[in-house]
């Protein structure tokens, strides 16, 4: 018998507590367990000044602040531990995130998962040209001297393409799983039957990870350079779950990580000059409350605390001298 003990908990996330999300073609992910919620962050940070702030305003602003700055430990005080299944080739990239905890299926003392990724006649993609670890852009298309009937016309020569390869993917799978399957029958130990598996096996997990480690996970895979298949995962753990589990955290995570930038100190200068070049610079302070990084008081526009630190970045690029 299990007992229970009186913890805070996220309604939330006690409806996802099981519920698969379906991710490629035969992955997912699903909430096993969780520790904490926004208020475990505040409750964290504030052990540092005693009681400080009460309403959930106040708390918005006291997390927003944290991630604003960089603060760490106060976001490992949560937890979640997912169950996740994915391709081989995916996992040898998640495996690279080294702060969490994982127990992988072991296909040595287990039989493979018989479930291969699947790649749809649409869904390959050329190499980048500009980056040795990336897609590109662009139409697939049979290589020149490829021995395929020639009077596909041009308009069709990337959809059979894709067809071709998906066909030939599947033929792969067959012959991968009836070698491994040979092999079992003859009664080759498991640990060396694997070997010849293709990367496209899928595989599963349990991944715990805090908070704070989990956001620097989204915030490399959620990105645009990120290979799709891990992206794909990242992002239904981010707006599928974490949105969930802990709103104000996520919403911060938005702004001052996911969908924010960092100049360089030579592209400062390049933003500085050419700004100055065309009349200076100036933000009204309208355009700073419609922002939410400034507010009325007594009838004057007042900034926030965000807005004082706007003020002051702005007068580092543009008034100072970042030389």
């Amino acid at each position: 018998m299990v007992s229970q003990t009186n913890r805070d908990t996220v309604p939330a996330m006690e409806e996802l507590i099981g519920q698969k999300f379906p991710v490629l073609s035969d992955g997912f992910v699903y909430v096993v367990d969780y520790m904490g919620s926004d208020a475990a962050v505040v409750q964290m940070a504030r052990t540092s000044y005693g009681a400080g702030t009460k309403t959930v305003n106040e708390d918005r602003g006291l997390i927003r602040y944290l991630m604003r700055h960089k603060h760490t430990t106060p976001f490992e005080g949560c937890e979640l531990k997912l169950h996740i299944r994915l391709p081989m080739d995916a996992m040898r990239q998640w495996i690279r995130h080294r702060t969490a905890n994982v127990n992988e299926y072991s296909t040595r003392y287990s039989i493979a998962i018989d479930s291969k990724d699947k790649t749809a006649s649409d869904g390959w993609r050329l190499q980048s040209e500009l980056n040795k670890q990336g897609s590109g852009d662009g139409a697939l298309a049979f290589p020149n001297g490829f021995n395929f009937p020639g009077y596909l016309a041009d308009d069709r020569r990337h959809e059979v393409a894709g067809d071709y390869l998906s066909s030939r993917e599947t033929a792969l799978h067959d012959f991968a799983k009836e070698i491994y399957e040979e092999r079992l029958a003859f009664g080759v130990a498991r640990e060396q039957a694997r070997k010849d598996l293709p990367l496209s096996t899928y595989t599963e997990c349990y991944w715990k990870i805090d908070l704070h480690n989990l956001l620097h996970f989204l915030s490399l895979r959620m990105d645009s350079h990120a290979q799709k298949e891990i992206r794909d995962y990242a992002t239904i753990i981010g707006e599928q779950i974490v949105a969930k589990w802990v709103p104000l955290v996520w919403e911060a995570f938005q702004d001052y990580r996911l969908n924010s930038i960092t100049l360089s100190g030579p592209e400062m200068k390049i933003v500085r000059d050419s700004v100055l070049a065309i009349g200076g610079f100036g933000v009204s302070g309208e355009t700073m409350q419609k922002y939410g990084v400034a507010k009325v008081v007594d009838g004057n526009i007042k900034p926030t605390r965000e807005g004082e630190e706007l003020t002051a970045k702005l007068r580092k690029m543009f008034v100072e001298d970042p030389s």
